[in-house]
């Protein structure tokens, strides 16, 4: 146990003096996770090389050294939870340039954290108006139930297009219902856009247009503009994103890892039954099994049945 963390960290470090911070993060997450699983305390130089990788958050003050303290003291914001949150390098990085007044186009993975720098700018700002578009209805009320529960005292959190607005407001909407408070309201402090590559017809023939003719009738009355995507490397010349700072992030939080198993299966269906339940014996963890097609729910479903006894339990009763 001991060499394999010494190994490990030998390897963080190594990585790090190359300047391959990535490939160091990912190593160090999948030995964080190891620490967590045999119930192992971070050692001071674990600690070090979470500082040392930005992932800030992943700090255990009790056993860091007073550098790691203090940073995961200093990177401390209030995002509007009881308690203020520790924010990545990166987070914190985005979070200063908004407070700036910086109009930015981001690309971060999808497991970055956004929603924590638009909540943090939010209760730091104070803005009046703010208007923030998601790709489906779905988004909207995951989206308005994480704001109402943070902002709902000081903000009116409005998601459909027959409330009046109030004095402070959070308007939550797909695009196609963006437009109908142009005329109820005569500015927005910030316009947040998740999803705008979907602007371009390529990604979205359906609903480009929509999302186009949102973002430019809104972004002319908006003071400030934060677009969000995942997996851009850069931006061709736009109207939408022209006057706007374009940031290309690949810092990760997680670490994912693909066991290619098809190659071994070759769509023999028996082979496939007898993996997933191997898979799902490797340790006690929640899953989620994506399934093509109804039929492979059906399939799964019998699988799973078959091979597991009922779990009694009161709720699913």
């Amino acid at each position: 146990m001991e060499d394999y963390i010494f190994d490990t960290c030998q390897n963080i470090n190594t990585l790090l003096q190359s300047d391959k911070d990535n490939e160091a993060r990912e190593v160090l997450i999948k030995l964080l996770d190891y620490h967590n699983l045999k119930q192992i305390a971070y050692t001071p130089v674990v600690n070090h090389f979470i500082r040392e990788t930005g992932l800030f958050p992943y700090l255990r003050e009790e056993t860091s050294n007073w550098e790691e303290r203090y940073i995961y003291d200093v990177f401390k914001v209030n995002v509007g939870e009881d308690k203020p949150v520790t924010l990545h390098r990166e987070q914190s990085f985005l979070l200063k340039k908004l407070l700036s007044g910086k109009s930015l186009a981001v690309s971060a993975p999808t497991s970055f954290g956004k929603s924590f720098v638009i909540d943090a700018f939010i209760k730091i700002n104070k803005p009046k108006n703010v208007v923030i578009i998601v790709p489906t209805i779905a988004l909207t009320d995951e989206t308005r139930r994480r704001l109402y529960r943070k902002f709902a005292s000081e903000y009116k959190i409005i998601t459909t297009t027959e409330v009046e607005p109030g004095e402070k407001n959070i308007f939550i909407f797909p695009q196609e219902r963006a437009i109908s408070y142009l005329n109820k309201v005569d500015y927005f402090d910030i316009l947040i856009v998740d999803e705008f590559y979907k602007a371009s017809n390529v990604h979205d023939k359906e609903r480009s247009p929509s999302l186009i003719k949102a973002i430019i009738k809104l972004g002319q009355k908006s003071k400030q503009k934060y677009f969000l995507a995942p997996n851009i490397t850069s931006l061709s010349e736009n109207p939408f994103t022209q006057d706007m700072e374009f940031i290309h992030l690949d810092f990760s939080t997680v670490f994912l890892e693909i066991n290619e198993l098809y190659k071994e299966i070759n769509k023999d269906s028996q082979k496939k039954g007898e993996k997933l339940i191997e898979i799902l014996n490797i340790k006690e963890t929640k899953s989620l099994i994506y399934a093509g097609t109804y039929s492979n729910i059906d399939t799964i479903s019998t699988i799973v049945l078959t091979n597991y006894g009922e779990k009694n339990s009161k709720l699913l009763d």
